[in-house]
C-alpha cells in the first residue's frame, strides 16, 4: 500500500505543487492541520525529509507557512530576501510567509534535508525564540541530534491515531527547545564533553553503513574506546554500539521501504554478511522482521 501517494493525492495536485518540490527522491512527508482555525497557536502543518535530485532548485516569492529547514547531508545554497548563503550539513534556516526564498543543491553533493512548516499564531516569534528567525541562517557546531528529532517528529506525525497532531506538536516543541538550547550553548562557548559526544554521534550518523566496531567509532572520532563509551553513557544513556546498530537498522528500513529489493541486499548495505543475523537485529530494533516490512510495502 503506497500510503505516501494516497496522502499526496488527498491534498490535490495543485496544492501539492504549491507546497512540495518534484525534484526530490526518497521523500517522506506528513500532513496534519494545513489550515488551523482562528486562535490556534503555533503547531506543525506539514513536513518531512527530502533527498534532493542533482537538479534541485526552487524559487518562491512567498509561501503558505513559516518554515524551518535543516540540512543533514550534502551542500548547496539558500537565498532569503536577496541574501545568498552557502549551506551544508548542519545548516538550519527559516522563512516566513512573505520571504523571497530560493534553494539550490550542489549537483556534486546533493542535499538531504528535513523541513517542518509551522501554522498558527506566534509561528514567526517561536522560530525567533529558537534562534532562527524567518530570513535567518545558522550553522550548528554539532547537529546529529537534529536529525533524530526530525525523524521522531515525522514518525509521530505519520501515526494514524487520534493523538497524532498532539504528539507532533509536542515533538515540534522539543525540537525547537533543543535548537534554542544549542544556539545558547554555542553563544556561551559550549560544554566540551557534550560537544565531543555530539561530534561522535554525528560521525556515527554519517558513517553508519560502514562502521562495525567500537574501535572504528573511536578511530574516526580521534578518541579511545573507553572515552567514547563514557560520553554515550553520560549524554545518551546507552552504548555507542547500540546507537550504531539502531542507525544501521534505520538505514536498512529506509532502503527496504523506498527501494524494495532483497533482504540480503539491505543487509549488505549496512555491513552485515549474514542475512539471518541482520534479520534478528532488525526485528529487535523495529519490532518487525524485514520480510514483513517488504510485504507491507507491496500491499501484502
Amino acid at each position: 500500500m503506497d500510503t505516501l501517494r494516497k496522502k499526496l493525492d488527498k491534498i490535490g495536485a495543485r496544492r501539492r505543487r504549491e507546497l512540495l518540490s518534484e525534484q526530490v527522491s526518497g521523500a517522506r512527508y506528513f500532513f496534519l492541520q494545513l489550515a488551523p482555525g482562528r486562535g490556534v497557536g503555533c503547531r506543525p502543518a506539514l513536513g518531512g525529509r527530502e533527498r534532493c535530485n542533482s537538479d534541485y532548485r526552487i524559487e518562491r516569492a512567498s509561501y503558505g507557512y513559516h518554515g524551518l529547514e535543516y540540512v543533514a547531508e550534502g551542500r548547496g545554497s539558500v537565498t532569503l530576501d536577496g541574501a545568498t548563503h552557502e549551506i551544508a550539513a548542519g545548516t538550519v534556516f527559516a522563512y516566513g510567509l512573505k520571504t523571497r526564498c530560493g534553494i539550490a543543491t550542489d549537483a556534486a553533493a546533493p542535499m538531504v534535508k528535513y523541513f517542518v512548516c509551522l501554522a498558527g499564531q506566534g509561528s514567526a516569534a517561536r522560530l525567533a525564540r529558537a534562534g532562527v528567525a524567518p530570513g535567518g541562517v545558522r550553522r550548528l557546531a554539532a547537529h546529529a541530534e537534529m536529525r533524530d528529532l526530525f525523524e521522531e517528529l515525522i514518525h509521530d506525525a505519520q501515526r494514524a491515531t487520534p493523538v497524532a497532531r498532539e504528539l507532533a506538536s509536542a515533538r515540534l516543541e522539543v525540537l525547537l527547545l533543543k535548537l534554542e538550547e544549542q544556539m545558547d550553548v554555542q553563544a556561551r562557548g559550549g560544554d566540551p564533553a557534550r560537544e565531543r559526544f555530539l561530534r561522535c554521534k554525528m560521525l556515527i550518523d554519517e558513517n553508519a553503513a560502514t562502521l562495525s566496531t567500537l574501535e572504528e567509532i573511536a578511530g574516526i572520532a580521534g578518541l579511545d574506546g573507553s572515552s567514547v563509551c563514557r560520553l554515550f553513557r553520560r549524554h545518551h544513556g546507552g552504548s555507542p554500539y547500540q546507537y550504531l546498530l539502531r542507525r544501521k537498522m534505520t538505514l536498512a528500513a529506509e532502503q527496504l521501504v523506498e527501494n524494495g529489493g532483497l533482504v540480503k541486499e539491505a543487509a549488505a548495505r549496512v555491513g552485515f554478511a549474514d542475512a539471518y543475523h541482520f534479520s534478528r537485529c532488525f526485528k529487535a530494533v523495529h519490532g518487525v522482521a524485514p520480510r514483513e516490512l517488504l510485504r507491507h510495502r507491496r500491499g501484502g
